[in-house]
């Protein structure tokens, strides 16, 4: 190993190796928000819209998906917001994958900027909340309060999963592993 290596300050997602637990979650959650955007760059509807057998998983519908992720969370649930658009008048009783489906009919850089908007969102109601121990107005299914804290473990977990997927659905598309 190289003395570079052990000068190293910052983690690779960027997050100080020393900081505040705020900050520090921020920056992995923006990382992998980051992360997925560019698994999506540069592709064209078709490409986009590419399942990969056995799943019907695309990264169209990844975009969507967590735009509609970002939404819940910290839009409905963190704040008691109602849902944005598309997401408020979406058939969800009709189709519950609706986010994943629907994405097909979108222009790539429409759901670029539809997970963009939402991400602009939910850092503002992050930064409105003041607190990781913030308690959001909605609860869960059995009724127990959230904080924000969780809120924001559990969109890095989403994310992490769903950046994985996104890593080998674009080496599939292109070959691109250096993203």
């Amino acid at each position: 190993m190289t003395e570079a290596l052990f000068e190293d300050t910052r983690h690779p997602t960027g997050a100080p190796y020393v900081a505040d637990e705020s900050t520090t979650l921020r920056t992995f959650l923006d990382f992998h928000r980051a992360t997925l955007l560019r698994q999506a760059a540069g592709l064209d509807h078709e490409q986009l819209n590419r399942p990969f057998p056995p799943t019907t998983m695309t990264l169209a519908g990844l975009l969507k998906h967590m735009a509609f992720v970002e939404d819940i969370w910290f839009g409905v649930r963190l704040a008691g917001n109602v849902p944005s658009a598309p997401f408020d008048t979406a058939p969800w009783d009709d189709d519950q994958d609706w986010d994943f489906t629907s994405a097909s009919e979108d222009d790539p850089e429409a759901l670029r900027s539809l997970l963009r908007d939402a991400i602009a969102r939910s850092n503002q109601l992050i930064d409105a909340a003041g607190s990781l121990d913030r308690i959001a107005v909605g609860r869960t299914r059995d009724g127990q309060e959230i904080s924000l804290r969780w809120i924001l473990v559990h969109m890095i977990e989403e994310y992490a999963r769903h950046c994985g997927h996104a890593d080998l659905m674009r080496e599939a598309i292109d070959g691109r592993t250096d993203i």
